[in-house]
């Protein structure tokens, strides 16, 4: 029997008990069976109009050469759609890996290397894991704490700076004016503003308003996985600023002076407590305009 007219009949599912027999013995009949598996499955994910298989062979016909055989036509096609989804998938997926965190959210994030990383509220991390083998880099936009795997360089690329190492623990903040490494663990290396600053155990590199500073820190890990923000002479702005971050809230404060500094910390799991931990020292009230609305003014 003709193979063309049993595959035919084969794609009709219209094989009598004789044919089949005769269709299983072909030397192909498995690869004949894959080609026709895949351009079933093809039309079921692509519900459009779909020719019946002699209209489609009678048109072939008329604009190919009735030599071709079909068969090696089809081969062909299937060829060029396997490729064709093969370069989609290698090219049309991103290689990087991504990370988001909501205002009050923190995440556990575990790298290819089994470093650890903790994302603060309102952050980012992204890596390309691709060639992480041989480039040990992510990207940071917000804060987040590291636990790095020793081995190559490991690098945090931000939009102020690089931060360099080979196996350490320290945090970085990225966020609007603010820029700052906490090294708690092994030495770290700030590229910023083209000037490379190395910071050991128990240093930290802070830079706001353009004023570039290598403090102290005597903390054994940042406050904000201690469930606090602590503050050391900071404008109360930017203060406000952490809380509205960290509560998702709406801080009203033009009835004081907006230069006033704070020094102390607030907790990120109850915001009366927070608001009296930073009213109270600066010797401020607060009323609730709304549940997401904070007024603050002098207590006279």
């Amino acid at each position: 029997m003709d193979k063309e007219y049993l595959m035919k009949k084969r794609l009709n599912n219209e094989l009598t008990p004789q044919e089949q027999e005769v269709y299983d013995a072909f030397d192909d009949v498995d690869l004949i069976e894959e080609i026709l598996e895949e351009a079933v499955r093809f039309k079921g994910q692509n519900p459009s109009k779909v020719l019946p298989f002699e209209a489609l062979d009678e048109q072939l016909t008329q604009k190919l050469n009735p030599k071709i055989n079909w068969f090696r036509m089809a081969s062909r096609i299937a060829a060029v759609f396997v490729v064709g989804f093969g370069l989609y998938y290698l090219f049309g997926q991103s290689p990087y890996e991504t990370y988001n965190t909501d205002i009050a959210e923190k995440q556990l994030i575990e790298l290819p290397d089994h470093s650890e990383v903790t994302l603060n509220g309102d952050s980012e991390l992204r890596y390309n894991e691709k060639e992480w083998d041989t480039q040990r880099s992510v990207e940071l936009k917000g804060e987040a704490f590291f636990d790095v795997a020793k081995g190559k360089r490991f690098d945090v690329e931000t939009s102020y700076g690089t931060i360099r190492v080979l196996g350490t623990e320290f945090n970085v903040t990225s966020r609007d004016s603010i820029f700052s490494v906490s090294c708690y663990e092994g030495l770290v290396q700030v590229v910023h503003n083209n000037i490379t600053t190395k910071l050991p155990a128990g240093k930290a590199y802070y830079f706001s308003n353009n004023d570039p500073q290598v403090v102290d820190i005597v903390l054994a890990q940042p406050e904000w996985l201690q469930q606090l923000s602590a503050f050391e002479e900071i404008p109360i702005a930017q203060v406000f600023e952490a809380l509205e971050k960290q509560y998702d809230i709406e801080v009203l404060y033009n009835e004081i002076d907006a230069s006033i500094k704070f020094s102390g910390a607030f907790e990120h799991n109850n915001l009366e407590n927070a608001l009296k931990e930073i009213t109270q020292a600066l010797n401020l009230t607060y009323t609730f305009n709304t549940e997401t609305s904070v007024l603050i003014r002098d207590a006279k």
